[in-house]
């Protein structure tokens, strides 16, 4: 039967065969009496060092996710295992680099020049994905200075802004924090922004430096959810702490002209770094595309680290609060991917703040 190389025979574990024992002589007159070796262990204690060695541990196969896959171990009490789909397999390597470990904290921010490209979408279905998938704490902040509309997407918990998290001061425990943050069931936590009409479009790099350096403290992985603009204020200090960034076009001529724009916009104002290695999000919002997709995304690929593309889904049309587990599985995948190149990028955050 053939067994894997790097697990030893088992009958290699057995007592190792003792070397040659030297010629007795005898002693010599006047001598001293030759050295005798400490006797060897016994058998029981050899024996007893390889039961206990990881050379016994054997592998277990991984049983199947899902499917008729698992359906079948099951129904056979587990003797028959033919492991994992490819489809399944596929996924689980995505997991896999999605939980990829992140040193300090590391700040995404999602944006576009033009509106209704699905910019807080991508934010949300982002967020939740990373959340669901990871065992720390990520945040979305809405950082748009007329009325954004992120914590709209997840239940209401709270009506505090970030003005609010801000009156806390930099010192905040996490408790204190979480007193100003609505959280989704996928362990994604929202920050709302200024809510207030007559206080709209005061919000600037200042207030963002301050509501950044209470955040970081508590949050591994922070999605900064931004406005349209980009000269405004509050997009210098977005731009400031950013580790990576997330641009987000539609599948139509506009959305697009408006996301080559974006880039040519970081480049000619120093931020040539943060364009090239952005991830372009081509988002169908609606169920209609006027381009030809895959020519927008080998365009974008020239330019950028990577693109993504996620599908038309009716769940998030609907513009309300967003639920992984009413996604189509296309869509939920599509996030999955885009979380694991997101996690790519990990490994080499600078702090820029």
């Amino acid at each position: 039967m053939n067994r894997p190389p790097e697990y030893p025979s088992w009958l290699d574990m057995g007592e190792a065969p003792s070397p040659p024992a030297a010629p007795r002589t005898a002693p010599q007159q006047g001598s001293a009496a030759p050295h005798t070796p400490p006797p060897s262990p016994e058998p029981a204690a050899l024996a007893t060092d390889a039961v206990g060695s990881a050379a016994l541990r054997r592998r277990a196969a991984q049983a199947p996710a899902r499917g008729w896959r698992r359906a079948l171990f099951r129904a056979s009490g587990g003797t028959l295992n033919l492991g994992d789909s490819p489809a399944n397999a596929r996924r689980a390597r995505l997991v896999h680099a999605v939980r990829r470990p992140v040193r300090g904290d590391h700040r995404i921010a999602v944006l576009s020049l033009k509106g209704g490209v699905g910019k807080t979408t991508t934010t949300i279905g982002l967020g939740a994905m990373l959340a669901s998938t990871r065992g720390d704490r990520v945040i979305a902040v809405d950082a748009n200075p007329d009325l954004g509309t992120l914590a709209q997407r997840v239940p209401q918990q709270t009506s505090s802004t970030v003005r609010d998290l801000i009156a806390t001061g930099p010192a905040a425990r996490y408790s204190d924090v979480r007193a100003h943050t609505s959280q989704a069931p996928s362990r994604l936590e929202v920050l709302s922004s200024e809510r207030d009409p007559a206080r709209v479009g005061t919000f600037g790099a200042g207030d963002y430096h301050r509501a950044m350096e209470i955040l970081r403290r508590h949050y591994n992985i922070l999605l900064t959810d931004c406005g349209t603009g980009m000269s405004n204020s509050v997009m210098t200090g977005v731009l400031d702490h950013a580790d990576a960034l997330i641009v987000v076009t539609s599948p139509a001529i506009d959305g697009a002209r408006s996301a080559a724009a974006t880039l040519d916009w970081l480049s000619a104002h120093g931020h040539r770094e943060l364009a090239a290695s952005a991830v372009v999000v081509v988002c169908a919002a609606r169920s209609s595309a006027c381009v030809d997709v895959d020519r927008l995304a080998e365009y974008f690929r020239s330019r950028t680290r990577a693109v993504h593309q996620v599908p038309f889904d009716a769940h998030l049309a609907e513009g309300a609060e967003v639920d992984l587990d009413r996604l189509h599985s296309r869509t939920a995948t599509a996030f999955l991917e885009l979380a694991a190149t997101v996690a790519d990028g990990f490994a080499d955050t600078a702090r820029r703040a």
